[in-house]
């Protein structure tokens, strides 16, 4: 009897392969891994692995191991698995924002980065803009530093109140995508000038949508008309279909576009909502009399301004004004924006008549129109509706006598009894299109949950009164003590940190440091001077190179040091206890040869050991008790010009235009940044690392960014 041959399986999770789900990958090195243990291995960097039979480190390519050959002579070996192992996703990447002030999560700039416009992306005058916040514009003074546009505007929407935060991410979500008669929603742009946060839309070329002859239709005019009221409707209708309640029109609020299409401007929705908000205040906390009911009516017709009697009504509450008598019971509902399309297009037909009539109605159905006054409230509504009926027949004659019919249902007090947006809409696509072609219409994907609809003019971004609140001056007291991190991080967030000039120096000034309570400066003039962070007043001067010095660095221990290193090779270890010393506690020098051009960058690690980087192309480590060279790391192929040191791995940067990352703990080479890429080569000039983020600065101005969060 033949013995049963051994499957080949992954030499991690001892699964055998399968060609399916345990598919075979071959390593650079020559062994094979199974594609899902790959993905799911421990990885540090990007573009490196350490390959589980050997340990080698080995490429590891950006795209994942599907990219990687499959072994083709093992899946000939083996049968296809009945049972395959499902494998596990990769994780995905986590956002990083590092090295910025900021009081937000990385969730919360995932949230919103995508709907953020360049502070240069924006044309106020082809866009529409509506002021949601409001940040620091920072001081007067030219010597002021101002953060970045990012972190102000983020700051800005993290200082909002929650629900109108949550508003603002809702219209967003909706409308940034294009939508049916809305105008699409770009963004939200920060304005560094005024301070102002706004809210940017698509703005029509052709303006607002009233004009002079629209209310001049004859019986001829019906096509007319009724073009402008079914795309009216058609707006209204997708407003509803993404869950929002408009609760207030006016004319501005509608613009025609190149081809003569009406669109609904969103913005200027949210902006009438403010107007009628602010109307209200003058009423606060008393009661509303029957004439200024009529008062407000006027106010707001002479604008040209609809809001529903349920919406006036709710808006009053909240403004905690009462109402002689209860006409509330009422809820607010897509029907409320029927009540504002009728009185548009009745407006449209009938002008100011109209409104004089519908300020008499609506003066009684509000301050009257309480349960035991129906009988009265009745009759004063068919009144009210024969009045429309000859003012709408005036114009029209008999054949839109449907359409008037209909119109004058949603005017009715009761929003129950009112006819919807697309009832109204058919109604006028009668007058010009047969019955017989609805089959081909669609306009029920409107959502109609009164439960879970939002009504723009009650909601927050419409109390938002538009005004730049005033912030309280701060009380400056004695003896108060102050955290100077938390002043740096709050002058930098709130915009704003006065700076001075610290002149001295007699040529380029090539590095600083920070440590101990000073500022260290490194300078081609061959010194290194001491500055105080309390005022900037010069210190002292660390004076003994004989060449330029070209990097300094600060060790904050147990004895404090300042480290420089010249480009002759010189380094030298300074004591910074006070009183100074003239003279350095330590010095040493590299060994030079014929390629040799000094030291160009400094760094030290946490056991103790300095870094340079050298125009000899190595980067050496050093003991900083004795300064015995222990360790040399090769690879570049040009002046290194740049190091940091974080958790446990050494970035280095060179002429040579790339970025190599070593293991502190055997020197090994990790990976290489920037080597593959086709390009001219542009010089490294500076490094700087946390345990997430590279960040490198090159010659030619670039700036960019490595993240490695997703790999720890």
């Amino acid at each position: 009897m033949e013995e049963s041959q051994e499957l080949p399986e992954c030499p991690v999770c001892l699964q055998p392969y399968d060609g399916e789900c345990t598919i075979p990958r071959v390593l650079a090195c020559g062994h094979t891994v199974c594609e899902s243990c790959l993905v799911n291995l421990p990885k540090k960097l990007p573009g490196a692995i350490r390959c589980p039979a050997c340990t080698v480190l080995v490429k590891y390519p950006p795209e994942g191991p599907t990219t990687l050959p499959k072994n083709i002579d093992l899946l000939r070996l083996i049968p296809a698995s009945e049972n395959p192992r499902k494998p596990v996703n990769k994780p995905k990447n986590v956002s990083h924002v590092p090295f910025l002030p900021r009081s937000w999560s990385d969730e919360f700039y995932s949230n919103w980065k995508n709907y953020l416009l360049r502070d240069d992306d924006v044309d106020r005058n082809k866009v529409s803009l509506l002021p949601v916040g409001y940040f620091s514009t920072g001081g007067e003074d030219d010597s002021v530093f101002n953060t970045e546009y990012l972190v102000r505007v983020m700051d800005c929407l993290r200082e909002m109140k929650e629900d109108g935060r949550e508003e603002l991410g809702l219209v967003l979500r909706a409308f940034t995508k294009q939508i049916c008669r809305i105008c699409r929603m770009l963004g939200l742009w920060g304005d560094l000038g005024d301070g102002v946060l706004y809210l940017v839309s698509e703005k029509q070329r052709w303006g607002n949508f009233l004009d002079e002859n629209l209310c001049s239709f004859e019986k001829d005019g019906v096509f007319n008309f009724a073009m402008i009221g079914m795309e009216m409707c058609e707006a209204v209708v997708s407003l509803h279909g993404e869950g929002l309640i408009a609760g207030c029109l006016s004319f501005a609020c509608f613009q025609f576009d190149d081809f003569g299409h009406i669109y609904i401007d969103l913005n200027e929705v949210l902006l009438t909502g403010r107007g009628i908000n602010v109307m209200n205040v003058v009423y606060s906390g008393k009661k509303i009399s029957d004439e200024e009911i009529g008062i407000l009516f006027k106010d707001l017709l002479k604008r040209d301004v609809f809001v529903s009697p349920e919406v006036l009504l709710k808006l009053l509450d909240k403004k905690g004004i009462e109402v002689e008598c209860d006409s509330s019971r009422y809820s607010i509902g897509s029907s409320s924006d029927a009540w504002l399309l009728s009185c548009i297009l009745l407006r449209i037909v009938n002008g100011e008549a109209f409104s004089d009539e519908l300020v008499d109605y609506m003066c009684h159905i509000i301050v009257k129109g309480s349960e035991n006054c129906e009988i009265d409230c009745s009759s004063v509504y068919t009144s009210f509706m024969e009045k429309v009926s000859s003012l709408f027949g005036t114009k029209f004659g008999d054949k839109c006598v449907p359409l008037q019919q209909i119109l004058c249902k949603c005017l009715d007090l009761d929003p129950e009894h009112r006819s919807l947006v697309r009832d109204v809409w058919k109604c006028i696509r009668e007058l010009v299109i047969k019955p017989q072609f609805d089959k081909l219409v669609k306009l029920d994907g409107a959502s109609y949950d009164e439960n879970g609809d939002r009504c723009l003019v009650a909601g927050k971004l419409c109390l938002m009164s538009g005004v730049r609140p005033v912030k309280q001056e701060k009380e400056e007291t004695q003896g108060n003590e102050t955290n100077g991190a938390t002043d740096m991080v709050n002058g930098l967030t709130e915009g704003s940190i006065k700076s001075k000039d610290l002149q001295g120096h007699l040529d380029c000034v090539s590095g600083l440091a920070v440590g101990g309570g000073y500022l260290f400066s490194s300078s081609f003039d061959k010194s290194v001077k001491v500055w105080s962070l309390q005022d900037y007043s010069h210190l002292h001067t660390f004076r003994g190179h004989e060449h330029k010095v070209m990097a300094v660095i600060c060790v904050d221990e147990e004895q404090p040091l300042c480290i420089s290193g010249d480009s002759g090779g010189g380094i030298f270890l300074w004591s910074i206890t006070t009183p100074f010393k003239q003279e350095p506690l330590n010095k040493w020098y590299e060994e030079k040869d014929w390629r040799y051009s000094g030291i160009h960058a400094l760094a030290v690690s946490e056991n103790g050991y300095l870094y340079t980087g050298s125009g000899d192309k190595l980067i050496k480590e050093w003991s900083l008790r004795d300064g015995t060279l222990s360790g040399t790391m090769t690879g570049h192929k040009s002046v290194v010009s740049a190091i940091a040191v974080s958790n446990g791995v050494l970035y280095s940067g060179s002429w040579d235009g790339t970025v190599r990352l070593w293991s502190l703990s055997d020197h090994s080479l990790l990976t290489v940044l920037g080597e593959d890429m086709l390009r001219t080569v542009s010089t490294v000039l500076s490094l700087a690392a946390d345990q997430h983020t590279l960040i490198a600065t090159y010659e030619n101005g670039s700036v960019k960014k490595s993240d490695f969060s997703a790999f720890q």
